[in-house]
């Protein structure tokens, strides 16, 4: 039987398990719950939702066949690998993942969330290899937009932000222009199809200033074009051609600085359609392992292994 590290991640939204064996992997995550017309939840409700989520995740991996062989437990821990980044919903996953290398005689690996998005966008895409050499990568999520300049540092990866957001991350944008069309939260996917209906919109060209930008005003803009009536589907298009007008811009001004470097998107942003379309030439994780997922996790964990001569 091959060597496997089961992985757990408590994001702010999603709670998620997964098991990777070298080559392959299965993640089991599911969404929290949120109320219609909220915008997300307090720590404490998305705490108590992961506690009681995760034995559900554990169960739909035992019945893929997936919980046999488990050599490692990886967990996110933090949502950056940063002084001072700390969320207490991922103590749901560290707590259940330490206890569980105790009770299999494991060894425990603490990642952050970050890190993981990176590894899993990487292994999806099929250049799991990038972990290994420098590289620009987009952390582009609910509370996120980040531009890093990764390295490797051991089974790892080291993240240095060197751009991004200055305010709110495109996330936000993305889910505030969906609540105000009435999509349920989180709204990324259900805007990436509202904005398919339609035609050409023109985004805002947003100031970059170095590597750096910001959405805020963006919001005003979304309510503006309510107000004035135009039709949802290209309010959608407006927000999503904004953002990705302005990480399009970012991306090729860190190329000039950093000639040579490939570009790995990760985050649930990254997922979006005109994303996509607007940086053909940057690595994008499947849309799948661009949401939050325990994925990451637990191929960091596999990597512990084999650095560790345990593989």
């Amino acid at each position: 039987m091959s060597v496997r590290a089961l992985g757990l991640d408590t994001s702010n939204y999603t709670t998620s398990a997964a098991v990777f064996d070298g080559r392959d992997g299965y993640n089991a995550g599911r969404l929290l719950e949120v109320h219609p017309g909220e915008l997300g939840l307090r720590q404490s409700d998305a705490l108590f939702q992961h506690v009681k989520h995760l034995p559900g995740r554990f169960a739909e991996l035992r019945a893929e066949g997936w919980l046999d062989g488990l050599s490692a437990v990886g967990a996110s821990t933090r949502p950056r690998a940063v002084e001072g980044s700390y969320m207490p919903c991922f103590l749901a996953g560290e707590g259940q993942g330490r206890a569980l290398a105790d009770v299999l005689g494991v060894p425990f690996y603490a990642v952050s969330h970050q890190q993981g998005h990176i590894a899993a966008a990487a292994w999806s895409a099929g250049r799991l290899e990038l972990l290994d050499r420098p590289m620009l990568a987009w952390h582009l999520s609910g509370g996120t937009t980040e531009l890093l300049y990764v390295e490797p540092e051991g089974f790892n990866v080291r993240a240095e932000k060197v751009g991004g957001t200055s305010d709110i991350s495109a996330g936000q944008l993305i889910d505030r222009t969906g609540v105000l069309l009435g999509l349920d939260f989180p709204a990324g996917r259900a805007l990436d199809e509202l904005a398919s209906e339609s035609g050409p919109v023109s985004g805002f060209p947003v100031k970059l200033n170095g590597l750096t930008f910001s959405l805020s005003g963006m919001e005003n803009k979304v309510k503006a074009l309510s107000e004035q009536g135009r039709l949802p589907a290209e309010i959608a298009r407006f927000a999503l051609e904004t953002a990705a007008s302005v990480v399009r811009r970012a991306t090729d001004a860190a190329k000039s600085r950093w000639p040579g470097l490939p570009v790995l998107c990760s985050g649930g942003v990254a997922s979006n359609r005109l994303l996509r379309a607007a940086m053909p030439d940057a690595v994008f994780a499947q849309p799948r392992y661009s949401t939050d997922n325990a994925m990451g996790a637990a191929i960091l964990a596999r990597r512990a292994l084999e650095r560790e001569g345990r593989v």
